[in-house]
């Protein structure tokens, strides 16, 4: 038994600061625990310290104790405290050797890591953990249960009722969103979304971490998510297809790295008492655990003068447009299906915009089309209604809303965004388009395009999640701009992905800082995660002299002045940006009736009538994917399917075959002809 000065038993302490949480465990002599404590912590963390020393028990307090810290905010305590540090991961695997030496596979689910090691005798284990994204941990459950309305409680009960999964993309908190709206729309059950999002959290870590390393048992789990939530660790043992005797959950799980920490205290040289420990770490004064304030940004205006010049100077190029009642019959639609909107642009036979619109999907594409035609149509009151010459669509939708609307013509949305970027500069070296959750980035060489660049497992600092924050401060996303444009001191929010943006946006919010301070940083970080992190730019040289933006979030002014103070270059912004993708789209149909003719047959009465639908849910089995997959019936009698992985037993293209070619016989006849 270890003593001090030979007559009282050392007590060793661990603090695990992680995150989101903040945990103590006391072990008596023997290293076995007899005191634990958990708190979320809420980016308060002296807040949190106070209350979990103060959960000590009475009797303990006078105990000699060393004390030893992990977790990743634990560094910035240990250093102010001085006291000893421990790396989380080192500290839970000292855990498992000495306690659990049967485990071949720790899996431990934190508030925004993720962590995988694999034990192998006589070699050191092999340490997995996630990197810039947060999809797949506490946090993303946390924002799936806030978006659902539930708390995590009953999220972990209605899962285990679930009969069914249903694909949900954990990769990425925004994506995972529409994903859940969507089946929100459907009408799916809560359960089975509540399971679902659990399947994916699971498939999230296995697809990251292991990376097609076999997950041995016996598997030892960690951390708060597998401790309190029971349909997790089913989840697990459904996709391993493991029995129960093959998981192992401790009774302190969720105390590992704090567990490991206290035992490494062990061999420390400082020991105080744990009222001691208490009055040091529970000190603000003694112990700043509040990080100094972060860096701050430029001003984006450093008054309102600047503002107003640059309001009235700034380069603004237009679709040239006309009222409704002056259009040139027939008109030409473009429809651009979205991720998460849908827009529509008319033009008319002179190349003028008569006609825009732009709402929310809500999760179902078809109805929010019909809405848009509907308001064509309703704009038309008073006036002949107009012939329609042509309609195209483009998108994430596209498929889809040519098949529900039987309509001829599809193109791809990065040729309709430089289609329509051409009609307004001609001359045009590079577009940046930011939807709600994609982004693309388009290199023009001499009117043609060199090169395309996309965002492809995140959508961090894309228009949604603005959006989102915007609304959960009541603010409206024109007001989040103008608050944004007032800020002399921009917060640095990073670039990272949204879970991780949170935490830094609570961070602020804990440091003092504003909501247009707050909103001014989130600007700068959409551009630079398009510029940095998509892009991977080293010189904005590289984007040439003739930069246009598109997208609804460039409605949004402090986006569009932080990309020209990150590149020094001036930026061609319409005033509807979200349509350019709409208005190429329209262009290509009014080129294509130009070269074919009239070979559009419906009018808009036609057009607004097309939307009638049936849909149920059928499950593929032509393989173990065994996927969900949406019937449409629409009132022609055609059928279109969605949510099939591959189309071969479900397929929008019936049974045509198109023999392949041979590119290297091609390759020989041009070579050696």
């Amino acid at each position: 038994m270890q003593r001090d000065n030979g007559s009282f038993p050392v007590y060793r302490v661990g603090l695990d600061v992680g995150s989101t949480t903040a945990k103590l465990i006391i072990l008596n002599a023997k290293g076995q625990p007899c005191f634990q404590s958990y708190c979320r912590h809420g980016s308060d963390i002296p807040k949190a310290l106070l209350a979990i020393f103060g959960e000590v028990p009475e009797e303990l307090n006078d105990s000699p104790a060393r004390m030893a810290v992990t977790g990743s905010a634990g560094m910035g305590i240990a250093e102010s405290g001085d006291i000893p540090f421990v790396q989380e991961v080192n500290a839970s695997v000292d855990v498992v050797r000495g306690f659990f030496p049967q485990a071949s596979t720790l899996i431990d689910i934190g508030g925004e890591d993720s962590k995988m090691v694999f034990f192998s005798e006589g070699r050191p284990p092999d340490i997995r953990m996630n990197g810039s994204c947060a999809g797949g941990t506490g946090a993303f459950i946390d924002q799936m249960a806030e978006l659902l309305g539930i708390s995590l409680e009953r999220l972990n009960a209605l899962a285990g009722e679930a009969r069914r999964i249903h694909p949900i993309a954990s990769r990425c908190g925004v994506f995972a969103k529409t994903d859940v709206q969507n089946l929100l729309s459907r009408k799916v059950d809560l359960a089975e979304i509540c399971a679902s999002i659990l399947h994916a959290v699971i498939l999230q870590n296995l697809a990251t971490l292991a990376r097609g390393t076999p997950v041995r048992p016996l598997i030892l789990l960690s951390g708060g998510p597998f401790s309190f939530l029971t349909n997790l660790r089913n989840a697990l043992r459904r996709i391993l297809e493991l029995t129960e005797s093959e998981i192992l959950m401790p009774s302190f799980g969720q105390y590992l790295p704090a567990w490991g920490a206290a035992l490494a205290s062990g061999g420390s040289d400082g020991a105080d008492t744990l009222q001691g420990w208490c009055e040091r770490m529970c000190n603000p004064t003694a112990l700043n655990v509040a990080p100094p304030q972060r860096k701050r940004l430029s001003a984006l205006f450093n008054d309102e003068k600047e503002f107003l010049a640059w309001e009235s100077q700034r380069s603004i190029a237009d679709i040239p447009s006309a009222p409704l009642r002056e259009a040139v019959s027939p008109l030409f639609l473009g429809i651009d299906s979205g991720s998460t909107t849908t827009k529509l642009l008319a033009l008319d036979a002179a190349g003028k915009m008569v006609f825009g619109a732009y709402r929310p999907n809500h999760g179902n594409p078809i109805e929010a089309v019909g809405a848009v035609l509907r308001e064509l149509h309703s704009a038309c009151a008073g006036i002949p209604l107009p012939r329609i010459g042509e309609v195209a669509a483009t998108g994430y939708g596209e498929d889809l809303i040519r098949a529900a609307f039987n309509l001829r013509l599809g193109i791809v949305e990065t040729f309709a965004h430089w289609r329509g970027a051409m009609l307004l500069d001609p001359e045009v070296s590079f577009i940046l388009d930011i939807g709600g959750q994609d982004m693309k980035a388009i290199f023009v060489n001499e009117s043609s395009i060199q090169r395309i660049e996309i965002n492809e497992a995140c959508s961090s600092g894309c228009g949604s999640f603005i959006e989102g924050f915007a609304q959960t401060l009541g603010l409206s996303a024109e007001e989040f701009s103008n608050r944004a444009c007032t800020s002399r001191a921009p917060c640095d929010l990073g670039t990272r992905c949204t879970v991780f943006m949170n935490s830094r946006i609570k961070q602020a919010q804990r440091e003092k800082a504003t909501i247009k301070d707050i909103a001014a940083g989130l600007a700068y970080a959409v551009i630079k995660n398009a510029l940095y992190k998509v892009l991977k730019l080293r010189d904005p040289k590289e984007l040439g002299g003739h930069i246009v933006v598109q997208g609804g979030t460039f409605r949004n002014r402090a986006v569009v002045r932080a990309l020209e103070l990150l590149t020094g270059q001036a930026v061609s912004s319409p005033t509807c940006p979200e349509l350019m993708g709409a208005c190429g789209a329209a262009l290509l149909a009014r080129e294509h009736h130009e070269r074919d003719g009239d070979g559009c047959a419906m009018d808009l009465n036609q057009l607004c009538s097309q939307d009638g639908r049936k849909s149920r849910t059928i499950h593929c089995d032509g393989c173990t994917n065994q996927c969900a997959v949406t019937e449409f019936r629409f009132d022609d009698g055609h059928k279109y399917f969605v949510g099939n992985k591959c189309e071969r037993i479900f397929a929008n293209h019936g049974e045509e075959k198109t023999t392949g070619v041979n590119i290297f016989t091609l390759r020989n006849r041009s070579v050696f002809r």
